[in-house]
């Protein structure tokens, strides 16, 4: 699978009986003509795994002006976002405990899965709007309504609500590995010492 982490999509998918760079790069390949990037190539980040590191998926990473970005050697969790997918992938009730039956149904129960995440699962992380939504730039007036449905209902019931309501605010930036985040840590590890 290919997620874009801004979006929380899964843009491009397949199911193969094996791993390989020649696999993934096709799939990469598809994804980037689907997503209409390829004036805009983005930034893939992978394990260091062999077909993602494989001649061919380099050369294609290439030919396609795509960033390639590896985890650190030896951390196998180093992107929440996939893990998080994978994780909801795996404990949907349907999810079958013992394996599926054969490569056709495998694909059958992702092409189901990847329909529901995109389009009706309701991301906590993105404000609880579908990622279909917020890749098609649809969440911010999703949001706004329900800010305005929030409030009205706050305004007719004060005495039920103890607080503020929800963020309603769109996510405005997403990183995988915040550069922000690495200078204040930089910075609290000085001050500590």
């Amino acid at each position: 699978m290919i997620v874009d982490i801004f979006s929380r999509k899964i843009v491009g998918w397949e199911v193969h009986p094996v791993e390989s760079a020649e696999f993934g790069a096709k799939l990469l390949h598809k994804a980037i003509l689907a997503e209409g990037c390829l004036l805009e190539p983005p930034v893939l980040h992978a394990d260091n795994g062999g077909p993602q590191k494989g001649f061919t998926m380099k050369a294609k990473l290439e030919a396609l002006g795509v960033t390639p970005s590896y985890s650190r050697p030896r951390v196998s969790n180093d992107n929440p976002f996939s893990e998080s997918l994978f994780r909801t992938c795996k404990y949907r009730p349907e999810y079958p405990t013992h394996g599926f039956d054969s490569i056709d149904t495998a694909r059958k129960w992702v092409r189901k899965f990847v329909c529901w995440y995109n389009e009706e699962h309701l991301h906590s992380a993105i404000r609880f709007v579908t990622p279909g939504q917020r890749h098609r730039g649809e969440d911010a007036n999703i949001l706004a309504n329900r800010h305005k449905v929030y409030r009205q209902a706050q305004q007719k019931q004060p005495n039920r609500w103890s607080g503020k309501s929800r963020n309603w605010q769109p996510v405005q930036e997403v990183w995988l590995n915040c550069p922000h985040e690495a200078e204040t840590n930089v910075d609290q590890i000085l001050k500590t010492a």
